[in-house]
């Protein structure tokens, strides 16, 4: 029986990983050149400052068990 190069799975991992890196640097430089072809909105509740102003996050009545 042949025994496990572990050193070539090694290296697929790196270069999938340097891949995954470059590919999400890429999806990042093209969110920032057109903002408003993908991701959040500027007027969505999860980025836009003035609706958290309006409606504050809630906090919870009761005490949670951690405290």
């Amino acid at each position: 029986m042949a025994t496990p190069n572990y050193g070539y799975e090694k290296r697929q991992k790196e270069l999938a990983k340097k891949q995954k890196k470059e590919d999400k640097a890429r999806a990042k430089a093209e969110r920032k050149l057109n903002p408003s072809s993908q991701g959040l909105m500027p007027g969505d509740p999860e980025t836009d400052v003035a609706s958290l102003e309006r409606d504050p996050p809630s906090i919870p009545d009761e005490p949670t068990k951690d405290g």
